[in-house]
């Protein structure tokens, strides 16, 4: 018989985090290689433009067709082809040299990459206790940043010494080596062959009442829950969208750094982030370890974090390059704090059957986001300055937080009823 190992959850949480690098190292290769591309084939920055684009409309629209699947075919089936789709189409990036071509497999690429997160969350629910999803939403959280940060150094050196191309397949050749490990190690624990008995018991089923239906994705609308945890991704998220495209030139153009001052220093900010998502799950965790409520802890940490985001504001007034980067670094080091708890929410307050797709519904949120603040942010700067864009930056946090308490009420969770007449509890 092979040897059950104890607390086996914690070696799944390091495949979901690893899958999460790899997701973001294969998003961010093109980016880290445009400047060479667009030089050495000719693309304009207007075709640039549209092959971003390519990438954002599906990621977003698919969080929803991925909740869906997730809940419907299960999580090892559905997060494996995923993984596997977005990593062959990453290395499909090799074979082509027009702006069309790029357009294409970035679109297919997109279709894919937003099934990491929706699946990270059905992880969580099949995997994890209440103490512990935020721990888990924290590492996921950190390997967005690990992969942003991991992916320049790669991607150059791999293109330096075996070619563009190579880069391509490399990196999405490592997400094919995941997906082996994945369908080989994931199980549900009581199919696990490995999960101790001790485990097995802390991981039980919730009772029926809370997953016995799954009604149509369009009926969760009618929850107030939704709404609030949607619309705080609404709000918040284009904080992260913000520094993530537009960090870089602020340094440079706004702040006078050489790109090679830059570069020695952009990676401070995200690895505090990184710290921000660890401690924010671990912390939530630690206060409901302590007798406070599930959402009330999630919550609790959420409101200090939003209250940190304004000292973001601070640099309107341009201070000296170190301060600056403090500035930046507590920003982002709240930001992801927030978000970790933000998308455990999901988790505690839905049924274990549903929430693929209520996370897919919350998570295009975060989407639209995005996606309004990126072209957004252009135009602000060109007609006027950062300095608008570090104010409304610095009150989305507080604002997106009295969005979700008027919402998201302490500890209601939702129990699904055939019909979704049922009132939240």
């Amino acid at each position: 018989m092979k040897k059950a190992i104890p607390n086996l959850r914690w070696w799944i949480a390091g495949l979901v985090f690893l899958s999460t690098v790899i997701n973001y190292v294969d998003r961010q290769t093109l980016a880290v290689l445009s400047p060479q591309l667009t030089k050495e084939l000719g693309l304009s920055d207007i075709e640039y433009g549209w092959i971003s684009q390519a990438f954002l409309i599906p990621y977003t629209a698919m969080y929803i067709v991925a909740g869906l699947l997730l809940d419907r075919f299960g999580t090892k089936r559905v997060f494996g082809i995923a993984a596997a789709w977005w990593s062959l189409a990453a290395m499909l990036h090799a074979a082509v040299s027009s702006a069309f071509g790029f357009g294409a497999f970035r679109f297919l690429l997109g279709t894919a990459e937003s099934a990491n997160f929706v699946a990270a969350q059905k992880v969580a629910a099949e995997w994890f206790p209440p103490k512990d999803r935020g721990t888990l939403n924290g590492w996921v959280q950190a390997g967005t940043v690990t992969g942003a940060i991991l992916t320049p150094p790669l991607v150059i050196w791999l293109a330096a010494n075996y070619g563009w191309r190579s880069a391509f397949v490399i990196t999405g050749g490592i997400g094919l080596l995941w997906v082996i490990a994945w369908q080989l190690f994931y199980h549900l624990p009581k199919d696990h062959p490995l999960i101790t008995d001790e485990e097995k018991a802390l991981l039980a089923e919730e009772p029926a009442a809370r997953a016995s239906v799954r009604p149509a994705w369009q009926q969760f609308f009618r929850y107030p829950q939704t709404w609030g945890l949607m619309l705080a991704r609404v709000i918040s998220d284009p904080v992260w969208w913000f520094y993530l495209f537009w960090l870089p030139k602020y340094l440079t153009e706004a702040r006078g750094l050489s790109k090679t001052q830059m570069a020695a220093l952009l990676w401070i900010p995200y690895l505090l982030s990184d710290v921000g998502s660890v401690l924010g799950g671990w912390y939530s965790g630690k206060l409901i370890a302590r007798g406070h409520s599930v959402l009330a802890a999630r919550q609790t940490v959420m409101l200090w974090s939003a209250l940190l985001m304004p000292i973001g504001i601070l640099l309107v007034w341009r201070p000296p390059i170190p301060v600056t980067l403090l500035l930046i670094s507590l920003s982002l080091f709240a930001h992801n704090s927030w978000k970790t708890n933000l998308v455990t929410m999901t988790v505690d307050i839905f049924p274990r059957p549903v929430i693929g797709t209520v996370h897919g519904i919350v998570a295009m949120g975060g989407g639209m986001g995005g996606a309004i603040i990126t072209p957004l942010a252009g135009y602000v700067i060109s007609l006027f300055s950062y300095t608008p864009l570090l104010i409304v930056m610095g009150v989305l946090h507080p604002l997106a937080y009295l969005c979700l308490r008027r919402l998201v009420k302490a500890d209601a969770q939702v129990i699904v009823a055939p019909n979704l007449q049922e009132q939240p509890q």
